[in-house]
């Protein structure tokens, strides 16, 4: 049975369940020990808020039967200004998840096709994204490949 879901842009209305979700995704990667959470959901809903409210960040949600079953985030990054090229802005990927029950629906790839559309839409130069291991296959289907001009200096104390 294929399930129904829409994909629309993230309101700041929809903060508390964007939180919740992240601390699900989140748990994820902690399955086998779960350490205890440094910061609240309130904390987390808060800040997503204020960012869908105010910030450069954008997000989209999946809905199936009226809940937000999945999300992706969008934070566009300015650049410099440069006197002999266009300076568009580039586009960070991150906190993408789609509930376990509607994981292999399509709902994963409906939810990145809105927003690099947007992406296209809005002149951005590139997306950039942190791929887990099991997302890399689904944003290489996108497009999504190895940088050839990015350095990344890992500042882990």
């Amino acid at each position: 049975m294929t399930s129904e879901f829409t994909v629309r842009p993230a309101r700041p209305i929809d903060a508390r369940r964007l939180a919740e979700l992240r601390w699900m995704f989140k748990q994820e990667d902690h399955e086998e020990r779960r350490p205890t959470p440094a910061r609240n959901l309130e904390e987390a809903e808060h800040w997503i808020r204020d960012r869908l409210r105010d910030g450069p960040w954008l997000a989209w949600v999946a809905e199936a039967e009226r809940e937000i079953c999945g999300h992706v985030f969008l934070c566009l990054v300015e650049r410099m200004p440069d006197p002999f090229e266009d300076n568009d802005p580039v586009g960070y990927v991150t906190n993408y998840f789609v509930l376990p029950s509607q994981r292999n629906k399509g709902t994963g790839s409906a939810l990145l096709e809105a927003l690099t559309q947007h992406a296209r839409g809005a002149g951005l130069e590139g997306l950039i994204v942190w791929p887990s291991e099991r997302s890399i296959p689904l944003y290489q289907r996108f497009g999504f490949q190895p940088p050839e001009e990015l350095l990344e200096l890992p500042l882990d104390t």
